[in-house]
C-alpha cells in the first residue's frame, strides 16, 4: 500500500531540531515547489547526486512511491555538515517510513557514474531520471560539471536540475545574490575550498555545459522562494563576517582582486539598508528549474 504523507509528514522524517520545525518544513516545502516542474512519475527509478542530508531525497522517495527507488549519492564525509552530520541525517530517514525506498552511496559523483558498464542500447538506461538540486555550486569547476553530464547521459533518461537563479524578483532577495557573486570571487583563489559555493554558473552556463554534453532542453522556469527559507540569511551572514573579511585578505594577494571582492561584499552590505528588517528581511532569490532529456 502506498504511503501516503502531507507536507508536513514528509518534513518531520529529516532530522530536525523541533523547536525549529518550521526551518525544516521550508526546505521541504521548497523541494515540493521543484518537483511541480518535473516529470517523475510513480515506480520510477531515480538517481539523485549530491543528496546531501536528505532535504530532496524525502521528496523524491515520496513521489516514486512504493515500486519506485532513489539512489542519493554523495561525495561528503559522514561526520560532514551541521547542527547534524550526514551520517546522523540520513540514518534517521532510513528508520523512517521513506527508507527502503533510498539507497545512500557515499562516493563522488562521477565515481559512481563511472562503476556502471555502458549500456548496450540507448533505450537501456539504469535511471528513469537524475537530480541535482542545489548542489552543483558545489562543484570545483564547470568542466567537472560538464563531465558530470556527459556521464549522466550514457545511464540516465532525463536531467532534472534546479539551482539558485542570480535573479531575484523581489528586492528583498537581492542581498542572496550580492553574497553568492561575493563567496564565489573569493573561493575562485582557494586551491581547496569547502565553502557552500564554489563554483558560480548562471542558468544560461548551465544550460551551454547540458547542451554540450549531449542533452536537450525541454522546458525551464523560475520559482520564488518560499516564505521561511532562510538560505539567503545564511550567505549574507557568511558574507559579511569578520571571518570572511580575514579569508579575503589571507587568500588575495592581488590588490585590484582584492578590491572588487570588497567591493562586492560591501554592495551586499550596502542592499540591506533597502530590505525591511534589514538581515532579517532578507529572502531567497528565485530558483532556476529545468528539464533536459
Amino acid at each position: 500500500m502506498s504511503i501516503q504523507l502531507d507536507t508536513v509528514s514528509i518534513a518531520r522524517l529529516s532530522l530536525h531540531n523541533p523547536n525549529r520545525f518550521s526551518i525544516q518544513h521550508s526546505q521541504t516545502l521548497h523541494r515540493l515547489a521543484l518537483l511541480q516542474h518535473w516529470n517523475i512519475t510513480t515506480g520510477a527509478k531515480v538517481l539523485e547526486l549530491g543528496c546531501g542530508q536528505g532535504d530532496c531525497t524525502t521528496v523524491l522517495a515520496h513521489a516514486v512511491g512504493d515500486q519506485g527507488s532513489v539512489v542519493a549519492v554523495d561525495p561528503a564525509d559522514l561526520d560532514y555538515g551541521t547542527p547534524y552530520n550526514l551520517g546522523e541525517a540520513q540514518g534517521h530517514i532510513s528508520q523512517g517510513p521513506l527508507g527502503r525506498r533510498i539507497t545512500w552511496v557515499q562516493q563522488a559523483p562521477l565515481d559512481y557514474l563511472s562503476s556502471f558498464p555502458s549500456p548496450p542500447a540507448s533505450d537501456s538506461k539504469a535511471f528513469d531520471a537524475t537530480v541535482l538540486a542545489h548542489c552543483l555550486w558545489y562543484f570545483p569547476s564547470p568542466s567537472h560539471i560538464h563531465s558530470t553530464f556527459c556521464a549522466i547521459k550514457q545511464h540516465s533518461k532525463c536531467l532534472l536540475l534546479a539551482e539558485w537563479s542570480l535573479v531575484a524578483t523581489h528586492p528583498s532577495a537581492q542581498p542572496h545574490v550580492l553574497a553568492a557573486l561575493t563567496q564565489a570571487a573569493l573561493e575562485c583563489h582557494k586551491s581547496n575550498s569547502v565553502s557552500n559555493i564554489r563554483t558560480v554558473l548562471s542558468p544560461k552556463r548551465l544550460t551551454e555545459l547540458a547542451l554540450a554534453a549531449g542533452w536537450q532542453l525541454e522546458s525551464e522556469t523560475r520559482v520564488q522562494a518560499v516564505e521561511g527559507l532562510l538560505d539567503g540569511q545564511w550567505e549574507v551572514s557568511a558574507c559579511l563576517s569578520p571571518s570572511f573579511k580575514r579569508e579575503i585578505e589571507e587568500n588575495v594577494g592581488d590588490e585590484r582582486q582584492r578590491a572588487v571582492i570588497f567591493a562586492l561584499r560591501d554592495a551586499c552590505k550596502a542592499s540591506l539598508d533597502v530590505v525591511q528588517g534589514g538581515l532579517a528581511g532578507v529572502t531567497g532569490m528565485d530558483t532556476w528549474v529545468a528539464s533536459f532529456v
